[in-house]
């Protein structure tokens, strides 16, 4: 069973991918921000320790979390130190039971930060979506009616599409139809799997 990671950059379109190959595939998908928010659930120990961070009135709502950590950027790598090693071996136990069920044959964890994050040395290997800027602006001009300017600044926060491709094995380039890039994908699969 091969541990594949999918990133990529926002509105490069990974959704509609990770779409089609949970279509396709004998496979296993976890998206990390699902992952997050159930690794942050009440009673469990990654919930313990932010509390312990920034006090549980503010771990309770989401927006004021948000606000707080956003805003100051050491805080921000304390949250990351205490929820990315909690995905990680949420993640770990998920592989290892997809590993023993005899069905899977291909686990894919997707995240914006997995080259961040150290997946590198987790995963067989990493796969990276790619669409130029102009196709990724209007996409989340189109589909969360962000302007021009905010489309452009959380891009620009992002990893380059330069560093992206220096750290992938495999890249998908999303710029044009969905079929072009599912073909891509499929003639990659090819040697690992069976189409259902």
């Amino acid at each position: 069973m091969k541990f594949i990671g999918i990133t990529g950059g926002v509105g490069a379109g990974k959704s509609e991918l990770i779409k089609y190959i949970g279509k396709h595939y004998k496979c296993r998908i976890y998206l990390a921000d699902e992952v997050a928010h159930e690794v942050r659930k009440p009673g469990t120990d990654c919930y313990k320790e932010l509390c312990g961070l920034l006090g549980e009135d503010v771990v309770a709502d989401k927006k004021r979390m948000a606000a707080k950590v956003f805003a100051d950027e050491k805080l921000l790598e304390k949250v990351n130190a205490i929820v990315h090693p909690a995905v990680e071996k949420y993640l770990l136990k998920a592989y290892r039971e997809a590993a023993e069920d005899g069905e899977t044959e291909l686990f894919f964890v997707e995240a914006a930060l997995l080259i961040e994050a150290g997946y590198k040395k987790i995963a067989d290997e990493l796969w990276y979506v790619y669409a130029n800027n102009e196709v990724r602006i209007k996409r989340l001009m189109d589909s969360r009616g962000y302007s021009r300017e905010k489309a452009v600044s959380i891009m620009d926060s992002q990893l380059s599409d330069k560093e992206f491709r220096e750290n992938c094995d495999f890249v998908i380039d999303n710029s044009g139809s969905l079929e072009n890039a599912t073909e891509s994908i499929r003639r990659r699969l090819e040697g690992y799997t069976w189409l259902m």
